[in-house]
């Protein structure tokens, strides 16, 4: 059985994108891609909402084959592991083992958690939303780095709604990141 894993790169105020949309400020160094490797290598489907899954797609269509070694191992991984897309507007996916669903359905996504050999990742706050409102997020992963965008931009974790967190790890990077793990109270 797997559990259901948020990670995501978020400002130190908590912020995936800034005011503007912008998450220049994360493009990942090597350290912490090295680590993202190791802890998505388990991961065998990620669930992603629209533009997270376009914004993902670049690891397929883009020729990486000069890239550093570290950037073609993430694209592999990510290449290697099933999708599923919640999307009215697409009709079609851009990437291989991938497959589109119109509505994001709590059932569904417990069911196919639960059946799942592996860990399946959840990528994106918009389609986090429903998730933790369903009680289905297990752990979250936050790779916080260095920077405040002051507000105004879409934060990882749900506005509005009360989470009880237990840590399971921390680790500072040499960039200045630093990666916190939770696991998700169900009481």
């Amino acid at each position: 059985m797997g559990r259901l894993v948020l990670s995501g790169n978020v400002t130190l105020d908590g912020y995936t994108v800034d005011a503007e949309g912008s998450f220049d400020w994360g493009v990942p160094h090597e350290d912490l891609l090295l680590r993202i490797n190791e802890l998505e290598r388990p991961i065998g489907t990620y669930l992603y909402g629209r533009r997270m899954y376009e914004v993902m797609s670049y690891w397929e269509a883009t020729d990486l084959t000069d890239a550093p070694y570290y950037l073609r191992d993430y694209a592999d991984i990510w290449q290697a592991a099933d999708k599923v897309v919640f999307s009215r507007t697409l009709t079609e996916p851009a990437t291989r083992r991938t497959r589109l669903i119109p509505e994001f359905d709590a059932d569904e996504v417990a069911e196919l958690v639960r059946s799942s050999p592996t860990d399946v990742s959840i990528g994106g706050p918009t389609i986090a939303v429903p998730a933790f409102a369903a009680g289905l997020v297990d752990e979250v992963r936050l790779f916080v780095h260095p920077v405040s965008v002051g507000g105004g931009g879409l934060p990882l974790l749900p506005q509005g709604q009360r989470l009880g967190l237990t840590p399971i790890d921390e680790e500072s990077l040499g960039s200045g990141v630093v990666i916190l793990r939770y696991a998700v109270n169900r009481d």
